[in-house]
């Protein structure tokens, strides 16, 4: 009979899994840097192409897949380096799999993963809420839909400047890396995906109440094409008796601007003041 070569478990749809090609995967992992001692946190390990070569630089890996045929294919065919961790993502705790991985003592990881689509800003708020409590991650590198990364990226004043640009960018640098045709996967997905690269850091504005200033941001992108004198009446009017135009004031924002155009530290001292005008809700 014919060597048809190592058995490779079959693409389950409802996963929504696509395997990158090997060429693209080589520009992923030198994009990546993998170095020896690390220890990096993989979402999404799938047939282990990406855990592979971060193994063969020296790192250590703890790799989650969802998929239990491919869990199992991985758990027998990876050295003792790899941990491999079967189940959801966003099910999992992650800072404590990080100080539960088997080796040296790790407080702090490196993440990658190739983030399916529908769930991508579930992940992203997990991971971001993750480093706001733990400070466990050093950087992460994700391949998501193009338009995600889009919305990751974007700067204030631009159309794709949103909540999730401001959830991130609170506590990472973010990069584009890569832009990967359909054509760079099997099977080829409908859309064009694109790799970003997050640099944790400290936040560069305080905020000393995570959960308002989270709803403030949704509640203000809601209404993005209205003045932010218009967008802040909701939220103000159910979490303070202030007026809005006061509120503005006390914060330093024009009223006449728009949602999208507020930076960070304008945002954060707009969250500010409505801590002080009213019950501050976590």
């Amino acid at each position: 009979m014919p060597d048809t070569g190592p058995w490779k478990p079959p693409i389950r749809k409802r996963f929504g899994q696509h395997f990158l090609e090997a060429a693209w995967v080589a520009k992923l992992v030198a994009a990546i840097e993998p170095r020896s001692d690390e220890l990096f946190l993989e979402i999404g390990a799938g047939r282990g192409e990406l855990t592979r070569p971060i193994v063969a630089a020296g790192a250590r890996v703890v790799a989650v897949e969802i998929d239990r045929a491919l869990a199992a294919a991985l758990d027998g065919s990876l050295p003792a380096a790899v941990q491999v961790v079967t189940g959801d993502i966003l099910a999992q705790d992650l800072a404590a799999l990080i100080a539960a991985a088997p080796g040296l003592p790790t407080t702090s990881a490196r993440l990658v993963g190739n983030i399916p689509y529908n769930l991508s800003a579930p992940i992203l708020r997990q991971l971001v809420d993750a480093q706001r409590r733990a400070d466990c991650f050093i950087d992460a590198t994700l391949m998501l839909q193009r338009e995600v990364a889009d919305r990751i990226v974007g700067r204030p004043g631009t159309r794709d400047y949103g909540p999730l640009a401001i959830l991130v960018q609170l506590v990472a640098d973010v990069e584009r890396v890569l832009t990967l045709p359909p054509g760079a996967f099997r099977p080829p997905p409908k859309v064009r995906s694109a790799v970003v690269r997050l640099t944790f850091r400290p936040s560069p504005v305080p905020i000393r109440h995570p959960a308002l200033f989270d709803r403030l941001v949704r509640s203000l992108f809601t209404q993005r094409r209205k003045m932010v004198l218009n967008a802040v009446a909701p939220i103000t009017r159910s979490v303070s008796s202030v007026a809005p135009r006061v509120l503005l004031e006390r914060a330093g924002v024009a009223p006449d601007r728009r949602p999208a155009t507020l930076h960070l530290a304008e945002l954060a001292r707009l969250s500010e003041a409505l801590a002080e005008a009213g019950p501050v809700l976590e």
